[in-house]
């Protein structure tokens, strides 16, 4: 393995374009949400990034949220939820979170230009336990479920973002928690049968597969190795 490469010169190689909007609730209350993040080699860059949704990505990862990635520009994107189905997309240079590093490391090593991020959920809280709670609450109070790309309401846009071939790997890396498992269920119905799905799965689970980005920079090291070798099985 080839050394662990610094976020600065990670930065230098590629570019990170996500489209941000806001979602009114029937409640008022106005949530923050990202829907899509497009990470480029920077040689590849279009010159329109908003092109970038149109182009067959070399990889889809699937994670948990959007975490603290937040856009390098001003966005005025608001819709009410039950227009959400209607959202254009709109893509904005993007800041990245520590978890999208470790992505570019993996393009890196598998020489990929384009690699495209989706979501269980696209609720930014860049901490677990409070999105974890956001999303629940949502649910049940707001019978909002549409914050995912997964949802039925969103069942067009989502063709769109997924992979147009069975062959461009679909990387799952949602971590492990239980209180997951209404939304990755609601995933694993949505992907195409026969689909090429990579990830680390957990010991002794079904469906958690490991986050890119544990605490320690050792085990985001072990993730990297141990992902890099599985796409060499």
């Amino acid at each position: 393995m080839q050394q662990f490469i610094p976020a600065d010169e990670l930065k230098q190689r590629y570019g990170v374009f996500g489209h941000f909007y806001s979602v009114e609730l029937a409640s008022r209350e106005v949530v923050e949400c990202r829907s899509v993040l497009e990470l480029v080699a920077k040689p590849r860059n279009p010159k329109d990034h908003s092109e970038l949704s149109a182009i067959s990505p070399d990889a889809v990862f699937i994670m948990m949220n959007p975490g603290s990635s937040r856009p390098l520009e001003e966005v005025n994107n608001r819709i009410h939820a039950r227009t959400i189905h209607k959202l254009p997309i709109s893509l904005v240079p993007t800041k990245p979170d520590t978890t999208q590093y470790q992505v570019m490391r993996l393009m890196h090593f598998r020489e990929w230009g384009h690699v495209r991020v989706l979501n269980l959920s696209d609720l930014r809280s860049p901490k677990s336990a409070e999105f974890i709670k956001t999303f629940q609450r949502l649910e049940r109070d707001s019978q909002f479920d549409s914050h995912s790309v997964f949802s039925d309401a969103r069942t067009d846009e989502l063709l769109l973002k997924l992979p147009k071939t069975r062959k461009t790997p679909l990387v799952l890396a949602w971590g492990m928690s239980e209180k997951l498992n209404p939304l990755i269920e609601r995933c694993l119905a949505r992907l195409l049968p026969k689909s090429r799905l990579k990830g680390l799965l957990e010991h002794g689970t079904t469906n958690k597969y490991r986050n890119p980005l544990p605490s320690l920079q050792e085990d985001q090291r072990v993730w990297l190795e141990s992902i890099v070798r599985h796409f060499e099985e």
